[in-house]
């Protein structure tokens, strides 16, 4: 009975309303997580009835009913399930879910779940060899499995999927020639050493705005990296711009295109971007794991620049942007609003995680649908706060713990959404930049 409401429990949990649509595998993934989570814990309180000599026999037996139940339940729960992805799914113009994305969703829960206890049962029995320990192992065992064997699995592959990409060199995407662009045949960061996200930024259209970008393996540290920065604005002729944007990447490298395009409309093509890498890795692992790195590298870039055009006769005005952790990367330059507002023209933060930016001036785009936005530690206990969020799509009631664990699930696909969604921006990322 105990396994019964720990799989239905765990699966109900797992099914909750999101904020983006999901793919059969990302939802198994997260189902498994939260069955093997509630196995984990039924498991463990067996074993403390055992231990306070209550003893399961003196449970409630009923395994046929309980099963009933659960089927009854998961059933309930998986239609419900079906009804909000296709609300969110007509809101952002995407085709509706049906049976097969159960028969797809069943068939990676299933396998997970069973290799996960596989090696829970291994842990169990080579801790059971110790001695009395056995009286938990086997609990302590499933709760573990989740993050012995899932997280880890998803984590690690999405790591070495980017690191993967950052290195590949992509044979459709050409080189640019303009000496207004970093690894033109001129420039001192070499194309290959742009990385994946850089090479994209410096060849996209149009032509008219002079973009620089240094990757982390077009110079070996920071110091180095921003001093290549500097010359490579220098060389570029960036600093005869009428405006100069540092633009803070994402965790990964990535420079938005749509960004980039805004900002040239925005400007008429007389402005220069420049950009630094400090990651290869997803932005949300990046976030978990590194945020100190987008910090470092955004106060160090942007203090160079300022100092750089504090000594020209005729300085471009300076604007700062970022999206994502770009944004938080960008804001922590500054040390209140009030020196934000002091020290650049204008300032534009897309998709800050929980909103944790400077304001001031700054403009701030944030859709409700951006698990970026909501995202944060505090989530387990209230309600996230969404003023200023842009009604882009249904938000589900906030539930303590669930939400967070939803909106966690959902980092891993916020740029899977469609344009105008989730983690998605369009060229107003650029186009709404304020003014001096």
């Amino acid at each position: 009975m105990e396994t019964s409401v720990a799989v239905a429990g765990g699966t109900m949990i797992s099914l909750a309303p999101g904020l983006l649509p999901r793919t059969p595998a990302a939802q198994a993934m997260l189902t498994a997580l939260v069955v093997l989570i509630g196995l984990g814990l039924a498991a463990v309180i067996r074993m403390v009835l055992r231990w306070t000599r209550f003893g399961v026999a003196h449970l409630p037996r009923g395994r046929v009913p309980a099963l009933i139940v659960a089927v009854a339940l998961v059933g309930m729960a998986m239609s419900s399930a079906e009804q909000w992805q296709n609300k969110l799914r007509a809101a952002m113009g995407v085709g509706g879910i049906g049976p097969w994305y159960w028969a797809q969703w069943l068939a990676w829960t299933v396998p997970l779940v069973v290799v996960a206890v596989a090696v829970a049962r291994g842990v169990g029995w080579a801790v059971r060899r110790l001695g009395r320990a056995r009286s938990i192992a086997a609990g302590v065992a499933l709760l573990m499995a989740g993050q012995l064997v899932i997280v880890p699995t998803v984590v690690e592959w999405r790591r070495a999927a980017y690191a993967a990409a950052n290195s590949y060199v992509d044979p459709e995407l050409v080189q640019p020639d303009s000496p207004t662009r970093s690894g033109s045949p001129v420039s001192m960061a070499s194309w290959p050493s742009l990385g994946a996200q850089g090479r994209r930024f410096v060849a996209g259209a149009p032509a008219r705005t002079a973009r620089v970008y240094v990757g982390l393996n077009s110079a070996p540290d920071l110091d180095s990296r921003v001093a290549l920065a500097i010359r490579e604005l220098e060389r570029t002729g960036g600093l005869q711009r009428r405006n100069l944007v540092v633009t803070v990447p994402t965790g990964s490298g990535w420079i938005d295109s749509d960004a980039a395009k805004g900002l040239d409309a925005r400007f008429g093509g007389d402005v220069a971007l420049v950009g630094l890498q400090y990651s290869d890795a997803p932005s949300w692992v990046t976030f978990v794991f590194g945020r100190s790195a987008a910090e470092q590298s955004a106060r160090a870039l942007f203090r160079a620049v300022e100092q750089r055009i504090a000594a020209l006769p005729n300085p471009p005005k300076l604007y700062i942007y970022g999206q994502s952790l770009g944004a938080l990367g960008g804001s922590a330059v500054f040390t209140d609003a009030a020196d934000q507002d002091r020290r650049v023209c204008g300032a534009l933060w897309a998709g800050p995680p929980a909103g944790q930016v400077q304001h001031g001036r700054a403009t701030v785009l944030a859709n409700a649908s951006d698990p970026v936005v909501h995202w944060s530690p505090a989530l387990l206990w209230h309600a996230p706060d969404l003023t200023g969020t842009r009604p882009d799509a249904p938000v589900p009631h906030w539930l303590p713990v669930i939400s967070f664990l939803q909106t966690t699930a959902d980092l891993l696909g916020a740029l899977d959404a469609p344009p105008g969604h989730g983690h998605r921006y369009g060229a107003d990322q650029g186009t709404v930049m304020p003014g001096c």
